[in-house]
């Protein structure tokens, strides 16, 4: 196997069976794992996918408190745009295209700190990051952490059965892991301490980053609006965590080909471009799986892309000292000859539908 195939936790159901096939496991088998992984008291290696969920349901409370006390239609308003667009849109600018796939280059690392920074913190950089690199290898193929042709509840699970690293690599692999968490500014783990907690960041760094970000944001959102919008924030932050899940599932056509022609170019797999992930968080799926190191997705005009907008504008304050767009590569390779091939068959169609001269 290749690095980047060894380097997850296998679950206990596996990623394929004898004849190389998909492994599709029941909704128990899911939930058994999803126990299993998140079990501290069984092993402290879990801790890292005990903290996934952790982060989410700690949100909780907030929510409810929210709902039950504050709730107004305006500020229901304002944590709908937070979730859906800031925290969407930030997902995509840190995590997606930096964090993993190194679409831009920040100048110096303050701007990397108050990009990683600007939202609520849910999602630890470990579980997203290391996963995504596979998901892009083995997309739709067997040990995709998040293969849609599973089932929904395959990849609604996925950050904690199939996004975690595996406990038992050598040193060479799990530098190599390290390595792709570079310049991410999480504390990372020397190869002693990898085989004490089974992760590549530290619990008590990770926790103190998160302890950090939510204590500064809660109060920032209370001195612009008091208790009600900092619920409020908080609590619409739960609702993305939950929403966030559901996304590959969707964004590969439910596991099925569900790609339209003209619209999604990738050919190697199922991934599709969708309005509204598009719109509000720049998320042009099948346009990223064509060019996943490129700064912008939205390549047409009709898509918005609101994270291209922000690494645009921090190259133009000098926050980004460079970046990749793939723009143009899209239209030379992809759209323009889509468009010349249809224009070329619909001549030849007109033309056959001319009544012929006869002498």
């Amino acid at each position: 196997m290749t690095f980047l195939q060894r380097v997850l936790q296998i679950p206990a159901y596996g990623w394929a069976d004898k004849e190389g096939n998909l492994i599709a496991p029941t909704f128990k088998q899911l939930v058994s794992e999803v126990f299993s992984r998140v079990n501290i008291f069984k092993t402290k290696k879990n801790w890292i996918a005990f903290t996934s969920w952790a982060w989410t349901l700690m949100l909780i409370p907030f929510l409810l408190i929210f709902v039950f006390k504050y709730f107004t239609w305006w500020l229901a308003i304002v944590g709908f745009l937070y979730s859906m667009v800031a925290m969407g849109t930030h997902g995509t600018i840190w995590h997606h295209r930096y964090a993993t796939h190194r679409a831009y280059k920040f100048s110096n690392k303050f701007w990397s700190f108050i990009t990683a920074n600007l939202v609520v913190k849910v999602v630890p950089e470990e579980i997203y990051v290391i996963s995504h690199h596979v998901h892009h290898t083995l997309s739709d193929k067997p040990g995709d952490p998040y293969n849609a042709q599973a089932g929904f509840w395959y990849c609604f699970f996925a950050d904690t059965n199939h996004q975690p690293i595996a406990k038992d690599l050598d040193e060479t692999d799990y530098k190599k892991a390290a390595g792709l968490l570079k310049d991410t500014g999480v504390y990372i783990n020397n190869y002693k301490q990898y085989q004490k907690w089974g992760s590549i960041t530290h619990p008590f760094y990770m926790w103190l980053h998160m302890a950090l970000n939510w204590a500064f944001w809660f109060g920032v959102f209370y001195l612009i609006g008091g208790f009600a919008l900092a619920f409020c924030i908080f609590g619409s932050a739960h609702i993305w965590a939950i929403g966030i899940r559901t996304f590959n599932f969707e964004g590969h056509g439910k596991g099925k080909d569900n790609r339209k022609e003209g619209f999604d170019f990738s050919k190697n797999d199922l991934s599709v471009n969708q309005y509204w992930p598009g719109i509000v968080a720049g998320e042009w799926h099948s346009n990223h799986h064509l060019f996943p190191n490129s700064a912008r997705n939205g390549f047409t005009p009709t898509q918005i892309d609101l994270p291209w907008y922000y690494i645009r504008f921090l190259y133009a304050i000098g926050g980004v000292k460079s970046y990749n767009n793939s723009t143009e590569t899209f239209f030379e390779k992809h759209y323009n000859p889509y468009k010349k091939a249809k224009a070329e068959e619909k001549a030849k169609l007109e033309e056959s539908q001319k009544p012929q001269l006869t002498n």
